[in-house]
């Protein structure tokens, strides 16, 4: 791959010192053939799951998902009952694993920190000017500190999209990184808007910068903006994790975020996950589904496997 050499060649701070050597980087990857990518993630989509490995790729999805509420009108009682559903999400049957997070906003995080207390879920906060990500360098790292002094275990931050279109590559990677220094061990998950990105380069592009600059994970999208994630982003965005480890020898972990609703969706992610990356990141550690509804289709599809039928419309509690 080009990059690899050009980064053993330069070394990363040659590489990240300013707007022009980013550019020339990030410019230098290899571009994208939109129409191969779709082809391939289309091909992908198209695979089946053998009968005695069903059960698996439904409850693996189950152990990715990050619990989702980001509404205006989230108050503390929805985030309980959110954290009640990620602990036990089946309470009928305690062989249900629980989610890996649940996110929300940052005021309702010592909320999902107290209700989520010694379950081993997560709780992940978006900040730094969700979803719009345009607020000075300043409040997006207070912002970022004031959900990790709530108790938030990760940090879902989101980047200047305007910044990105004008070639600001080093503004955006500072940002990165400061927002990763306050979160320290912290897990920071960076999010991309590839919605608005409109191109499989800038994807890729932007997946780079944010990798360079210390995410933790890549996510797709806020919810807040159609398209959200897609299987050719993704795929886009997995091969260049798969490509930054080859590179630099870190892993980056993937989080599709918005419109994965169904439980044949997920297996879509998780096939394209193992085709592309590999399985080293069919784990909750390095891959995530940003979700919501997508939970209760997993657990419709599973009681059916064990039982032969489905469960009426009302049986799983509605998010």
């Amino acid at each position: 791959m080009t990059s690899t050499p050009c980064l053993a060649r330069a070394g990363l701070g040659e590489v990240t010192a300013s707007d022009s050597s980013l550019r020339r980087f990030l410019h230098g990857l290899p571009g994208v053939d939109e129409v191969a990518a779709e082809a391939r993630a289309a091909m992908l989509a198209t695979r089946s799951i053998k009968a005695d490995a069903k059960q698996f790729a439904l409850e693996l999805p189950i152990r990715m998902i990050d619990l989702t509420t980001l509404e205006g009108r989230d108050t503390t009682g929805k985030v309980a009952t959110l954290c009640a559903k990620a602990r036990q999400p089946e309470p009928s049957d305690p062989d249900v694993p629980p989610v890996a997070a649940v996110c929300v906003y940052p005021d309702l995080v010592s909320e999902a920190r107290r209700c989520l207390e010694g379950s081993g879920v997560k709780v992940a906060s978006v900040a730094t000017g969700f979803p719009s990500g345009r607020t000075s360098l300043a409040v997006k790292v207070h912002d970022t500190m004031d959900a990790i002094d709530a108790g938030a275990d990760e940090v879902d931050m989101v980047i200047d999209r305007a910044a990105f279109f004008v070639g600001r590559y080093r503004q955006i990677f500072d940002e990165i990184r400061a927002v990763k220094q306050a979160c320290g061990q912290l897990h920071l998950k960076v999010i991309l808007e590839t919605g608005e990105l409109a191109t499989y380069d800038n994807v890729r592009r932007a997946s780079w910068l944010a990798m360079l600059a210390g995410a933790d994970f890549i996510k797709t999208s806020t919810g807040k903006v159609s398209p959200a994630a897609t299987l050719p982003v993704t795929l886009v965005m997995l091969e260049a994790v798969r490509d930054f480890r080859d590179a630099t020898g870190r892993q980056v972990g993937v989080k599709p975020a918005g419109g994965i609703r169904t439980a044949k969706d997920a297996i879509r992610y998780l096939v394209l996950v193992n085709e592309t990356a590999g399985p080293d990141w069919l784990d909750p550690a390095w891959f995530r589904f940003g979700a919501s509804s997508l939970l209760n289709d997993l657990l419709m599809q599973r009681q059916r496997m064990h039982t032969g039928r489905y469960a009426g419309p009302d049986y799983f509690t509605v998010d």
